[in-house]
């Protein structure tokens, strides 16, 4: 396995841990945990996208993290 993939493979458990528990109404979809949760998953994910050269996933996992990090400042804000 290689840093590349250690990368990718934390950053998506991240994600689907975080989905998980809002499945299962342990974390709501607007709480600043979810939000941080997926922010980090989507920023490694898309790290580890950009090592491996793969545009897709680099614009899928980059909007991503770029939409979790505009809903942690609209969270930070509402405090």
């Amino acid at each position: 396995m290689t840093t590349t993939d250690i990368i990718g493979f934390i950053g998506v458990t991240i994600l689907l841990i975080a989905y998980f528990l809002n499945l299962t109404n342990k974390l709501q979809k607007d709480s600043l945990v979810y939000l941080q949760m997926n922010f980090i998953g989507a920023g490694l994910a898309c790290l580890a996208s950009v090592l491996m050269k793969y545009l897709p996933f680099i614009i899928l996992e980059g909007c991503w993290t770029a939409v979790s990090a505009f809903g942690i400042l609209k969270f930070i804000r509402s405090k």
